[in-house]
């Protein structure tokens, strides 16, 4: 029987047999007997590798932080995660040069890991039906609730969303209004040049998806420091 620890673009938790290609967490979420007692403790909701210099844990270990999975970066987004500033800390730095872009009003001040945390967790706890927003205006890589299912905003289609993978696609409707999942100032940052990582089932619709290029230039932003501060955050390999 498979653990509840995948997560869908809404934030739910859910219980699946499909692998994902991320991990992450939100803290402590189960109990003793690997149940799901929580949708999140604290703050810091991450998005990492699945492997990280060879760490190895047992997952759901009692105690520790409860392992989740994601089909892919933009699906981790759209439920509120960030990169991790330890295992992809060069997707860290990109997110949050991006995010400094896309908040001008704060020019000048370099984002913190914390800033950030404060700021999308009062965001993804929000009720999802205050961010409406017309699908003409929504930068790729963020998801949007249409037809009350999850969707991938893409060029000029909407993919949609499925455990194991995107599973058809549709024409993008003009001038529609939809709720938006994606967290509101991640589809800013998005939209300030952060490129998500998307699912390989992405490239089956002829969408000419090409790798994303995770070499962005920093220029613009404040000079980052040569450290994060520590991340106790063991990582492991899917279970």
């Amino acid at each position: 029987m498979p653990r509840q620890n995948r997560v869908n673009p809404f934030g739910e938790i859910i219980a699946t047999p499909e692998r994902g290609t991320f991990m992450g967490n939100r803290g402590v979420l189960h109990d003793d007997e690997g149940r799901i007692r929580r949708n999140w403790h604290g703050k810091r909701w991450l998005v990492c590798v699945l492997e990280f210099r060879g760490r190895k844990r047992k997952v759901m270990t009692p105690s520790r932080y409860t392992e989740l999975f994601f089909l892919d970066e933009a699906t981790a987004l759209a439920a509120g995660h960030r990169p991790c500033a330890e295992c992809r800390r060069e997707r860290f730095k990109s997110f949050c040069c991006a995010w400094q872009r896309a908040h001008p009003q704060k020019a000048g001040s370099q984002p913190s890991a914390s800033d950030i945390d404060t700021c999308l967790h009062a965001e993804r706890v929000a009720p999802k039906n205050l961010s409406v927003a017309n699908l003409a205006d929504l930068p790729n890589g963020v998801f949007v609730r249409f037809a009350e299912e999850p969707y991938l905003v893409h060029n000029d289609w909407l993919l949609a969303w499925s455990a194991g993978g995107y599973t058809k696609r549709m024409d993008r409707p003009h001038n529609a209004e939809v709720i938006v999942l994606t967290p509101k100032s991640t589809v800013a940052t998005i939209r300030a040049g952060y490129v998500p990582d998307i699912h390989a089932s992405a490239n089956r619709w002829g969408m000419g998806h090409e790798p994303n290029d995770h070499r962005r230039s920093l220029s613009g932003c404040a000079d980052w420091p040569g450290r994060w501060g520590p991340h106790r955050w063991a990582r492991s390999a899917r279970a």
